[in-house]
């Protein structure tokens, strides 16, 4: 496996109606996937942090493999399969009772050359039922792993085999310094045009057809001395099975199964970066696919440029900035430290204006305030606007204190975790913001109860 930068990602694969979900829920710790004993239930991927030990991971949850289904449903759940495998570092094949089918689904997993974990669902009683594991063997892939994801037994010896495979991070530390900067978005925004762009040779392939880039690729790019590393996101294989699925689908479904493909891939891009930019074809202006990949990178806590590209094919009055500046704020009201540029990747207008806004996005991400600084702003604050009350109890802020960068995360200690109210913490967020900017990154706050002294 190679090593890859950002959280490793796992994949739960299978045939439908094996546990895949239920077992996703176990290891997620909230019910998110739909659970329902109906083979082909769960219609999309959903993909979610994990802590097991000392390792993070990314979960993704897909829907069941049936190799030789005609259905179209089933078969875009085969597609969306296709996907994660191809996306993750490992994965773990979830079955119950070994069927004919199960020998195709091996084969298909086996060609990834990747990490499989074969694991045997619904094993509620060992003693009555490990006979009944012993046939898995005759499927070639390993030890078969047994547990019960509703009981949660054997689940923790089964997250012990999958952090075994997880990449080391050798020389990591050395690339650390080096900006790196997913370039996300819709296929055909333009996102291999801009690097080809700032590269000044075209080499990544361009095409009008959406999402024709092959696999993503990482470009270093030097600008005025300075390094940066670009994360270009993949869109379709080379013309595959993947891609022969989805032609056979209507024009909706096509589009559904593309959307799919692509978020899959845009996770993987953003976890590796520090830096997110994310393109918007200015001729259809920003969409809820852009409102949905945005989400992603403020989720994770990156650093977030909005790109609008293709702004030469925009027919401007003195007032058509402020609409779609407008717009933008509308449609991504939750990430209001966005920083947004205007630019064409064709003719490379004000495209270079973008490293001057990822290094300021990089330092802001990075930035770190004094601790001593950091009270008096809060207690200014405190003393502009009282904290919120209920029931007689009043909320008190004791302390505040940076504790980590990227994005930068603070702690504060509290008397009544319960009564600080999230207005309340947006209220303190933009006093650090009016204070030190930090234009293009999100604040993490983590609030922690400290007992008063008597």
């Amino acid at each position: 496996m190679s090593k890859t930068k950002g959280k490793p990602i796992v994949a739960v694969v299978g045939r439908p109606n094996v546990g895949k979900s239920t077992l996703f829920n176990s290891l997620a710790g909230k019910k998110i996937s739909i659970v329902k004993d109906t083979p082909g239930i769960t219609r999309d991927r959903i993909y979610m942090d994990v802590h097991w030990l000392k390792h993070t991971f990314t979960l993704i949850d897909t829907g069941g493999i049936e190799p030789e289904s005609k259905d179209i449903i089933l078969s875009q759940m085969r597609l969306q399969a296709q996907v994660a495998i191809d996306t993750a570092d490992v994965m773990v094949d979830v079955r119950q009772g070994l069927q004919d089918s199960d020998s195709k689904v091996a084969d298909m997993l086996r060609r990834s050359n990747k990490p499989v974990l074969l694991i045997v669902n619904k094993v509620d009683n060992y003693e009555k039922l490990l006979p009944d594991v012993y046939e898995f063997y005759n499927l070639g892939m390993g030890d078969p792993i047994p547990i019960s994801a509703s009981g949660k037994q054997g689940v923790g010896d089964m997250l012990d085999e999958v952090v075994k495979f997880f990449p080391e991070r050798e020389g990591e530390e050395e690339e650390e310094e080096i900006p790196k900067i997913a370039i996300v978005g819709k296929p055909n925004v333009g996102k291999s045009s801009i690097i080809n762009k700032l590269l000044g040779e075209d080499r990544l392939i361009v095409s009008t057809i959406a999402g024709t880039t092959r696999d993503a690729v990482d470009t270093k790019v030097v600008f005025h001395g300075k390094e940066y590393i670009f994360i270009d996101t993949a869109g379709m294989r080379r013309k595959s099975k993947i891609k022969e699925e989805i032609e056979r689908f209507s024009i909706i479904r096509a589009v559904a199964a593309l959307e799919r493909y692509m978020i899959v891939r845009t996770v993987s891009a953003i976890e590796r970066a520090q830096i997110v930019v994310l393109v918007i074809d200015a001729v259809e202006g920003i969409t809820e696919q852009d409102a949905k990949i945005a989400g992603i990178a403020h989720e994770r806590g990156k650093g977030i440029i909005i790109g609008v590209n293709k702004w030469d094919a925009i027919e401007k009055d003195d007032k058509t900035i402020y609409k779609y500046m407008n717009r933008i704020k509308e449609v991504l009201a939750y990430m209001p430290y966005g920083e947004t540029i205007f630019f064409s990747a064709k003719t490379g207008q004000r495209l270079t204006k973008l490293y001057e806004l990822i290094d300021v996005v990089v330092e802001n991400h990075s930035l770190r305030i004094a601790t001593g600084v950091l009270n008096e702003i809060m207690s200014e604050a405190v003393a502009l606007q009282q904290p919120p009350s209920d029931r007689g109890r009043r909320l008190k802020l004791y302390y505040i204190t940076q504790v980590s960068v990227k994005p930068p995360t603070f702690v504060i200690f509290v008397n009544v975790k319960e009564l600080f109210h999230f207005s309340y913490v947006r209220y303190l967020e933009n006093k650090l913001r009016d204070a030190f900017g930090f234009r293009g990154t999100s604040l993490k706050f983590i609030i922690r109860e400290r007992k008063e002294s008597k």
